[in-house]
């Protein structure tokens, strides 16, 4: 798939000093300026997602449906309409 094809074009202002602090550090990583400003504008949005603590109890209930609910890959066009299933999706490569 043309990923190229399925991208927002957009235009930012940014002091040249900010311009070129970017350009370097986009540089150290290897990385071309448009990547390395997206990488670090989805790493600052991604949605976060409460972590459970050790003590956490489920319930009977939800205990028994283990192993009787089966996942079915979404659509794409699901996947992208929905940012916390776009995020589960991509974080456990499904």
């Amino acid at each position: 798939m043309n990923t190229a094809s399925t991208k927002a074009l957009t235009t930012i202002r940014l002091s040249p000093e900010l311009m070129e602090r970017v350009k370097r550090h986009a540089k150290r990583e290897h990385r071309s300026f448009n990547s390395f400003v997206e990488n670090v504008l989805d790493r600052a949005t991604e949605p976060v997602f409460p972590k459970l603590g050790p003590d956490f109890k489920v319930s009977d209930e939800i205990r028994s449906f283990q192993g009787s609910v089966k996942f079915k890959r979404p659509s794409q066009k699901e996947i992208d309409a929905d940012p916390k299933l776009a995020y589960l999706v991509k974080k456990f490569g499904l």
